[in-house]
């Protein structure tokens, strides 16, 4: 469930940055002691699109995390419009990059090849060009961008594809198709040059699909198919948000919650997006900060289980939806308090938990 993110003229801005790293506001009341085996990071996606606000906020998030994770749409009305995949990078990924290594941070990319805001379609772009990932020539402008993606952004880990149980259950069945022929050949084209030990690969599946949360069924479904028709994965990525699959408090959620879909593999996983709400929204669901919070206590809980070696959350602070382009899709409120932080980046409680999580010694 991909997120807005807001990157426009950010690369001139991130060359002078300062920020002061405000306090949490509440003291955290889970152990910093022992280790942790899993990165910690977020994405760039500011609360408003604002040059200043989105700078200030990536000062603070990167003084708390070991890495940092790109979730990119397909750049498809440039390419369309012959611009080339490394002049699509260069207007959106190389200078954000620079920044992060700057940082030392590890950097995730993630490609989206549908409509992150909704699986049933495909990305807004290629629907308003009367295009489809179902056309070979779609499935090469795809190919093209991985490749130029891997060589100028040269990531840590490469998501060739988001959801894809999601997308499988809930869109069209040649749509699904195209998703697993263009990234199998995005892998082989990927393996010719990077061996996985150099450049591991994944695709994320959709938690709370796998474990029948979102679906009629009701029943746990596993990720079998996922593994067969994607088998160049060296890395399991996975998308929760336990809210929306019926999770009322996040003491609920099981303990094997992301072991159980990794099973008896010995397939690392990292959790390249979810979340869990501070605020309420009628007739969906309830939370509070307090709530939110316990979240991200009870996530460390099933990241150990699972031994994983990454969590992201895509929102660092929580999205101001009156200042964003209309019309906002309706569907994005359901996430617009997922950040740490408010609006004007004053600290909630789960930051103090987020940190003291993060003060952990990291085995990685």
């Amino acid at each position: 469930m991909t997120m807005i993110a807001f990157r426009s003229g950010l690369a001139a801005a991130l060359l002078a940055v300062s920020s002061a790293c405000p306090r949490a506001s509440e003291e955290p009341k889970i152990s910093s002691t022992g280790a942790r085996s899993y990165l910690m990071g977020f994405s760039v996606i500011p609360p408003k699109p604002d040059i200043k606000v989105a700078v200030q906020s990536l000062e603070i998030w990167t003084r708390r995390t070991d890495a940092a994770i790109m979730h990119l749409d397909v750049p498809w009305t440039l390419l369309l419009a012959g611009t080339s995949p490394a002049d699509a990078l260069r207007k959106d990924g190389v200078d954000l990059e620079h920044y992060y290594r700057s940082k030392h941070l590890k950097l995730v990319v993630t490609i989206d090849v549908t409509n992150g805001l909704g699986r049933e379609s495909e990305a807004p772009a290629l629907v308003t060009a009367h295009r489809s990932i179902t056309e070979p020539a779609m499935q090469r402008l795809y190919r093209n961008y991985v490749r130029a993606l891997v060589e100028m952004l040269h990531p840590d880990y490469l998501g060739l594809a988001a959801e894809t149980n999601l997308i499988r259950q809930i869109a069209p069945q040649p749509v699904y198709n195209a998703v697993v022929r263009m990234t199998n050949d995005a892998a082989s084209d990927i393996r010719r040059s990077h061996s996985p030990s150099v450049l591991p690969i994944y695709v994320s599946v959709q938690v709370e699909t796998a474990w029948g949360k979102l679906g009629p069924q009701r029943e746990y479904l596993g990720i079998e198919q996922d593994l067969r028709d994607f088998p160049f994965i060296t890395v399991l990525g996975l998308s929760s948000y336990p809210y929306l699959g019926g999770f009322k408090d996040p003491k609920e959620i099981p303990l094997d919650y992301y072991a159980r879909v990794k099973g008896s593999r010995s397939l690392p996983v990292m959790v390249v997006e979810g979340g869990w709400p501070s605020s309420s929204v009628r007739g969906v669901f309830s939370s509070s900060p307090k709530m939110q919070a316990r979240y991200i206590a009870r996530q460390s809980q099933l990241l150990d289980q699972a031994n994983a070696i990454g969590v992201f959350q895509l929102s660092f602070a929580d999205l101001d939806l009156g200042s964003f382009p209309k019309p906002v899709p309706t569907i994005l409120p359901l996430f617009a308090t997922l950040g740490l932080v408010d609006v004007n980046l004053r600290p909630k409680p789960a930051l103090a938990t987020w940190d003291t999580i993060f003060a952990r010694h990291l085995n990685h």
